[in-house]
């Protein structure tokens, strides 16, 4: 079963019947700036996608890493890394042989990007949800998999960078493996990912490309392991998994330094402004706490509150404002918007409470 996501515009509008182009999407985490895009040479277009050495490069330079996998964004790795975990057990010398030995157990966050969820329940595995505290790791089945989201998207509840490395090492030890998923990284401290702590250990770390350079559409991200895992990936993928044109425009801005520092300084002004409005509208009668990073904002409400997530979500949708009503129905999830995207939304805000 498909799963909802942000980002169906065309589909929220047909079912409010407002025409596409007068909506203001704030539904996603994607950056409201995008990196320019560089010319493009013919050829590129022209030609088959080839590997690009420059391109690796320059991306194990900006997270820090030694072995790195170019994919067309993270989904592709959720969806495979059920199998290639498997095939992974399926090949260990266990004194124990009888199938039953071997665990089908993940440990997920019960708040996060449900592709995760979804690609482990289709491969049969057992499914244990945490909430804002890691399961305890004497509570961890050997041969397991624990997935992290860092910083969680949508609560932005942030893990240290010392607490993941105990969690590596107690996986490590227990023949299993962690997955953290860094899409939202960019705009966090750098020493916080542990990209380059993962040589010689069961991790996994995903990287995404086009939130914090506002380009989503090219579907370009990496994937940071060991060589073992780099190869086995690249194997299963198989060739052309990134076209020609996108791997030129992320090698021009993973270089592009002073860009960062500005994108980085100006989605947190953004971000600053949107989290205002959002007090001085709702207050603390309505909402109960916003959480995040410099690319989403997360309201909780209050539960004597008039106005619920679904009732505000409802509203906005009448004005024209498309935000991201969680799966459990009981946040919202704001994009940060342009300046000029501010302006509109503190008018839809006098409009509507």
């Amino acid at each position: 079963m498909a799963l909802t996501h942000g980002g169906q515009l065309q589909q929220i509008a047909n079912q409010y019947q407002i025409p596409v182009e007068q909506w203001l999407d704030l539904s996603t985490g994607i950056a409201p700036i995008s990196y320019p895009i560089p010319n493009i040479p013919l050829n590129i277009w022209q030609d088959l996608p080839q590997q690009n050495n420059d391109l690796l490069t320059a991306a194990k330079h900006y997270y820090q890493c030694e072995h790195l996998t170019v994919t067309n964004g993270s989904q592709a790795i959720i969806k495979a890394l059920p199998e290639l975990w498997q095939n992974k057990l399926n090949t260990l010398t266990l004194d124990n042989k009888d199938p039953a030995h071997y665990t089908h157990h993940v440990y997920l966050p019960q708040y996060g990007y449900k592709e995760h969820a979804q690609a482990w329940r289709n491969t049969g595995y057992s499914l244990n949800f945490y909430l804002d505290e890691l399961p305890a790791v004497d509570e961890i089945q050997a041969n397991s998999v624990l997935v992290i989201i860092n910083p969680n998207n949508p609560t932005g509840l942030l893990f240290t960078n010392e607490i993941l490395l105990t969690y590596q090492k107690a996986m490590d030890e227990l023949n299993g493996l962690l997955v953290v998923d860094e899409a939202f990284m960019d705009v966090i401290p750098s020493d916080q990912s542990i990209c380059s702590q993962v040589a010689n250990c069961n991790t996994l770390v995903f990287r995404s490309f086009g939130k914090f350079f506002g380009l989503a559409g090219i579907r370009i991200g990496f994937l940071v392991a060991n060589q073992s895992w780099c190869e086995a990936f690249n194997e299963h993928l198989g060739p052309w998994q990134v076209n020609g044109p996108a791997q030129l425009i992320a090698l021009h801005a993973l270089r592009d330094n002073s860009w960062h520092l500005q994108q980085k300084h100006t989605l947190s002004e953004l971000r600053n402004e949107l989290e205002k409005l959002l007090w001085q509208y709702l207050g603390h009668n309505i909402i109960s706490d916003i959480k995040g990073t410099d690319l989403f904002l997360t309201l909780s409400f209050n539960e004597t509150s008039d106005l619920n997530a679904e009732d505000l979500y409802e509203r906005l949708c009448q004005q024209s404002v498309y935000v991201r009503l969680t799966d459990e129905k009981d946040k919202l999830r704001f994009g940060i918007p342009t300046q000029q995207q501010l302006i509109k939304l503190t008018k839809i805000f006098k409009l509507c409470i």
